[in-house]
């Protein structure tokens, strides 16, 4: 069972998820609240496998909320599913910095938000392919460049073409049928570059390929 906490300052988007969710026999809400402090509290407190945050909330906003649970100084970091819109680009490095491992438009449908959290739960976080391109490219700016940190060792072509793919938004399975290889072939490389670039998960790592210049 996969236990979920939303935390949404719009009463009917809570509902409206808690419905969604809750129709999957593995899913489980397991609290909802309204603002950002309350979000904080119930997640230390309960322990969800995954915290499906709003950006613009009360108290404190999903950016901070992040930090919080997901940051890099987070002994025991939560999954969390940053939800977004069109409008709030600027708000995608500080999201990523803090530690969130996907991101959900406002609007998805049951679908998309029901794999959002089954992808997060398992380690392989979904960007939603519609968002992908125009939120990554944020990062493809000379002041992002800078805070690139080089690679401990150099990645394999190989490994690079799977960075590539992974930055345009393909999933696991995508990427194996495009490159020819197989789905733990694709995970081992994606480890593999994890560990080389001090990523700690893939969408931290298409946030690297678009910062450091691989996607022009």
């Amino acid at each position: 069972m996969i236990r979920v906490l939303i935390a949404d300052d719009q009463s009917m988007v809570r509902t409206g998820f808690r419905m969604i969710l809750e129709s999957q026999d593995d899913i489980e809400v397991v609290a909802d609240v309204a603002d950002g402090v309350a979000a904080v509290t119930k997640a230390r407190e309960l322990r969800p496998d995954v915290c499906l945050l709003d950006i613009r909330m009360p108290g404190l906003d999903g950016l901070e909320v992040t930090r919080q649970l997901a940051g890099p100084d987070v002994a025991d970091p939560f999954k969390v599913v940053v939800v977004t819109t069109f409008d709030l680009d600027e708000y995608v490095h500080t999201a990523l910095r803090n530690g969130a491992s996907g991101f959900l438009l406002k609007d998805a449908g049951p679908a998309l938000l029901i794999e959002a959290v089954r992808a997060a739960e398992r380690g392989d976080a979904l960007v939603s392919p519609q968002v992908t391109v125009r939120l990554l490219k944020h990062f493809d700016g000379t002041t992002a460049r800078r805070e690139v940190d080089p690679p401990k060792e150099p990645l394999t072509a190989r490994e690079l073409d799977v960075v590539r793919a992974t930055a345009r938004g393909l999933t696991n399975t995508e990427i194996g049928a495009e490159l020819y290889l197989s789905l733990s072939t694709v995970k081992t490389h994606l480890a593999a570059v994890q560990g080389k670039i001090g990523a700690r998960n893939r969408v931290e790592i298409a946030a690297w390929a678009w910062r450091s210049g691989l996607m022009d």
